[in-house]
Order: structure tokens, then sequence, then C-alpha cells
């Protein structure tokens, strides 16, 4: 059983891209992401809010 949807994975792997090309920015201040956990939790935090299929928040 996969721990993730097709649509959450292309979400999260988006997300990724933009942060390896620096583009990616945090919540509120706007700073630049530069922790690869943090820019994984973005893309499964906007996954989740898209609606696609991911595990429950903890």
């Amino acid at each position: 059983m996969n721990k993730y949807g097709p649509k959450a994975q292309a979400k999260i792997h988006h997300v990724m891209e933009e942060f390896e090309q620096g583009k990616l920015k945090s919540g509120r201040d706007g700073k630049k992401v530069t922790d690869r956990d943090q820019a994984i939790a973005i893309g499964i935090s906007e996954a989740r809010k898209a609606g696609y299929k991911t595990p429950k928040h903890r």
C-alpha cells in the first residue's frame, strides 16, 4: 500500500524542485528554505491542503 497518492507525490516533487532551485520560501516571513526536511514538510502540507492522499498529521 502506498503511503502517498500519485498527485501528492507530484506536489512534493514540484516543491522539491523549487527547493533545489533556491526558489522555495517559508510561510509568513518569506525566508528562503535551506533545510531539506523543512522543504519536504512544506510539500506534504500543501498536498494535504489540496486534499490529496497523505498520512494523517500527528
